[in-house]
């Protein structure tokens, strides 16, 4: 944590001291020195952890090199909000006087923190001398006492996971797959992937099929290596040789430690090359391992099998094509609850919860969500505390504290622990950044990364932009299976995630002890502290007061769901917090914004989503600093002439409407008014969404960064330059335009060059034709069509579209028959047909949509006739009916019944009275 911390104050120390060195003036060398001094205790940080120092003494002297850094950072912002003060002062007076006036306050200003620079550079030099003065290079020469602790942890798990056959839940299917490919009549070598988050029980399942019977007769060797307990390559092939030759030394006749890497491969292939072998690699950490032992692994043609067990998905990549990847879900509800149940009622009779603790027994069941190692650690707690609800209370209230400091609990905690220890130091910061969302809480990609970027988590790379380098980092997140993702979008790209709960528990627990975040309640008054730099605040039915004085480097707020009757003041918080960098109010019961949010010169990130308030303060340009502005969903009418004054802004999200929504005619007039000005920030990447006028089409193509662009109220004569500014805009990924009216044409004909790498278009409003580049657009992989009125050959120009994986078309043809012929739409994924009104037949011919999972047809009011082809659509898994004719429902349910039996779900939605009601089929 205190690496990150150092690392990204480093990258801001190399900014300044490039870019404005001329306006240092006599504390440029006291930055200089800090840096230096700062590069040092990073390496010595790098050091100890890559020695594997854990002791009471680094830990202390980490958390004061993370201090201090935090200290540096804020007399930077300060300095830097000040700079620029004074050069908007050179630009701005031009009165000789006022100049005169104004001199001696920017020169007070300097000197207050040139002081706070030198006292900065005294403390840090403190810190690197303490270190030197309490040594900590502990003797490193016995690796195994340096990772007794890891070594210990690995244990527990083993031991964890080695129960009783009849306290094994909910692994039988997974059981069987592993056998079936170990088994498979398949002549060649196979490496086989276990893959799952900590805790899972990876360990366990593979421990049941290797001592199966029906195994150990297959085979004529096996071998079980824990890769996380030995050091390097090869220390691994000693123990597989061990292992391989039953660990006696008569029978290996051979000093072991005398033979290097290429001996000990030779010595593996020697004893391999004629039998069939399985050898299970257990707990692999490593993407290159396979690479460097393979050739171990003789491929001699007799089905000989090689099993990781990994919780990074990367590692499961490395070996090859993933048609043997096992990857292990959390257990569900039926079987957590059975497990659960036999672990803390072990003793009574069949296992069962009494009916009084029924209620909170599943309640901490829940919080263990399908982990099977925390599953069976806490109900192991449980069964030896009273049976009775006051002490089941304390338990799931405590949880948190449980975690980290019951001895009965320190496996889980290690175990999962380990995750977080192997992430590299720019993850680290970004995983703990989930804690400020409540558990649960489902956590928006978008959001997330704008947030890590604001935060300054997010390091440059030369050629793609700081949000590309961020969701890298959450795919990494992702593969390293720290995060639970709970939905995609129909192209496989994570859209919305969340952290399993027992991991955030721990998570929390670092987080507190390393002042990074805390959660608002009313047990938390007591433990705030000046170092807290993030605060996440929820209603929890009483008053709450932030204390400016104790709160003083608070960097981050999130308000949460606060009620109006609540003694919330905004205008006390946004005095008091200077340093903010994140202000997220979204969805609080806010009217109105204060002048004083102009006063924080550090803010990065303001959401204002779904609030009710209907104007910004006129002063928005003093927020220099400000990337994201959200005010989705607000009653704001226009936004102020100064939020073009803005230099940073990189996202401006002033109205949207989802694709997926319900595009009715309100939703023509969904956009903002903005200062054409706007136009001028060439640092913007999202602008949705906007009103057209004649100065923001003909302007909007100076936006050459912009990724995303939503414009509405376009009127037909708009069409020709829109166009030419369209393609400026080179880079854009998303793009949406409405039109003025239901009956506004949109011409779009004369955009000669469409940006190459657009992904998602909206065109909602009459179109005479489908516009002739969109054919052009190989990249595209969603396109929503509304109220275009369009004819008969709507799927002519877009059913050869290589990446189109999702299709809306709404309202948008007069057409009766809709015919999707074979070859057809190659890769879509999904699609939904809405409103179609005069639409009576759907045909499919066999070998159209060979991709299809999800069909929505919903209020095609005359489609009362069979969809006739369904039944080619193999790979179709889910069939959503919305108000659809009881014509054709009848047929599905009888007639046609056949021509559906291979779909997993199909869906129907209808009004009964006031009613809406959703019923399964089959």
């Amino acid at each position: 944590m205190a690496d990150g911390a150092v690392n990204f104050l480093l990258e801001k120390l190399t900014t300044i001291l490039m870019q404005e060195a001329s306006l240092l003036g006599d504390s440029q060398s006291d930055v200089e020195e800090i840096k230096l001094e700062l590069e040092i205790m990073r390496s010595c940080i790098r050091d100890a952890e890559r020695k594997q120092l854990k002791s009471e003494l680094v830990e202390a002297w980490v958390r004061q090199v993370r201090e201090v850094a935090q200290k540096v950072e804020d007399v930077l912002d300060e300095y830097v909000y000040y700079k620029d003060l004074e050069e908007d002062h050179k630009r701005g007076f031009k009165n000789l006087m006022q100049d005169i006036i104004k001199v001696p306050i920017h020169m007070s200003r300097k000197r207050k923190i040139s002081m706070k620079l030198q006292k900065l550079t005294t403390e840090v030099h403190e810190v690197c001398e303490r270190r030197k003065r309490y040594t900590f290079d502990e003797k490193t020469d016995d690796w195994r006492d340096r990772n007794a602790s890891i070594d210990w942890w690995q244990r527990q798990e083993e031991l964890l996971m080695f129960v009783d056959e009849d306290e094994i839940v909910g692994m039988d299917d997974n059981k069987d797959k592993l056998i079936e490919w170990l088994m498979e009549d398949d002549p060649r070598r196979m490496v086989i992937s276990v893959v799952g988050m900590g805790g899972l029980g990876k360990t366990t399942l593979v421990t049941k099929v290797y001592n199966d019977q029906a195994i150990q007769r297959y085979f004529d060797c096996w071998a079980w290596v824990s890769v996380s307990q030995t050091k390097g390559v090869d220390e691994l092939l000693r123990s597989m040789i061990k292992k391989l030759f039953g660990g006696k030394r008569e029978t290996l006749r051979v000093d072991l430690g005398s033979l290097n890497y290429r001996e000990l491969v030779k010595m593996l292939i020697d004893y391999l090359h004629k039998k069939r072998y399985v050898i299970i690699l257990d707990d692999v950490w490593k993407i290159l391992l396979w690479s460097r032992i393979r050739s171990a692994f003789p491929e001699n043609g007799l089905g000989s099998r090689v099993i990781f067990t990994t919780r990074n998905d990367n590692v499961a990549k490395s070996v090859g094509p993933g048609k043997h990847v096992l990857r292990l879900d959390p257990l569900g509800e039926d079987d957590s609850w059975a497990l659960f149940c036999k672990k803390a009622f072990w003793s009574d009779l069949g296992h069962s919860c009494p009916l009084e603790l029924e209620e909170l027994a599943r309640a901490i069941m829940k919080k263990c969500e399908g982990l099977p190692l925390a599953i069976v650690a806490i109900g192991g707690l449980l069964c030896s505390r009273n049976k009775t609800a006051v002490e089941w209370k304390k338990i799931y209230d405590s949880l948190t504290w449980e975690l980290s400091n019951n001895p009965v609990l320190e496996g889980v905690k290690g175990i999962l622990s380990l995750s977080f220890n192997d992430l590299p130091f720019y993850l680290k910061h970004c995983f703990l950044y989930c804690c400020v969302f409540r558990d649960g809480y489902p956590i928006k990609r978008k959001k997330l990364i704008r947030l890590w970027v604001a935060e300054g988590f997010i390091l440059e790379r030369k050629g793609i932009t700081m949000e590309e380098v961020a969701e890298e980092y959450l795919m990494e997140l992702n593969l390293r299976s720290m995060i639970q993702v709970t939905e995609t979008n129909d192209t496989g790209r994570v859209k919305m995630f969340k952290v399993h709960d027992v991991m955030r528990e721990l998570a929390m627990t670092t987080s507190q002890k390393d002042n990074f975040c805390l959660t608002y309640d009313q047990d938390t008054e007591a433990r705030l502290v000046s170092k807290i730099q993030r605060l996440s605040v929820y209603n929890r039915g009483r008053n709450f007061h932030l204390s400016s004085t104790i709160l003083r480097n608070l960097r981050a707020l999130f308000v949460f769901q606060i009620e109006t009757s609540s003694s919330f003041s905004l205008n006390a918080i946004l005095s008091s917090f200077k340093l903010l960098k994140v202000l997220d109010l979204e969805s609080v019961s806010i009217r109105s914004i204060p002048v004083s949010v102009v006063g924080l010169f550090n803010l990065r990130y303001l959401n204002l989503r779904e609030t009710k308030i209907n104007k910004l303060p006129k002063s928005m340009e003093r927020l220099r600093n400000l990337q994201t502005l959200d005010v989705r969903n607000t009653k704001l009418e226009k936004l102020p002439n100064g939020i073009a004054n803005i230099p940073l802004l990189r996202h401006l999200l002033v109205s949207y409407v989802k694709a997926d929504d319900t595009h009715g005619t309100s939703d023509l007039h969904s956009g903002l008014r903005v200062p054409v000005e706007i136009t001028k920030i060439r640092s913007l990447q999202t602008l949705a969404s906007v009103e057209a006028d004649e100065d923001i089409i003909q302007h909007v193509g100076n936006l050459i960064e912009l990724k995303r662009l939503g414009i509405t109220n376009v009127k037909a004569i708009d069409g020709p330059k829109l166009c030419n500014s369209i393609e400026k805009m080179t880079d854009l990924r998303c793009l949406s335009i409405t039109s003025s009216t239901e009956s506004e044409e949109l011409v779009l004909e004369s955009l000669a060059s469409p940006p190459v790498f657009l992904q998602k278009l909206v065109l909602v409003g009459l179109l005479s034709r489908l516009p002739p580049w969109l054919e052009s657009l190989a990249n595209l992989t969603h396109l929503y069509l509304c109220s275009s009125g369009l004819g008969d050959d709507i799927l002519s120009s877009i059913r050869e579209l290589p990446s189109l994986a999702f299709l809306e078309l709404k309202n948008t043809c007069k057409c009766k028959s809709l015919h999707f012929t074979a070859g057809g739409f190659p890769k879509l994924n999904k699609m939904r047909l809405l409103e179609l009104v005069g639409l009576n037949v759907l045909r499919l011919d066999k070998g159209t949509l060979p991709s299809i999972k999800d069909l929505n047809l919903v209020r095609c009011r005359e489609m009362r006739s069979s969809l006739q082809g369904i039944e080619h659509l193999t790979s179709l898994q889910k069939l959503y009916l919305e108000e659809m004719p009881a014509e054709l429902v009848q047929r599905l349910r009888s007639d046609e019944r056949a021509n559906v039996r291979h779909i997993n779900t199909i869906s129907l939605v209808y009004l009964s009275g006031q009613s809406r009601v959703i019923e399964t089929l089959f």
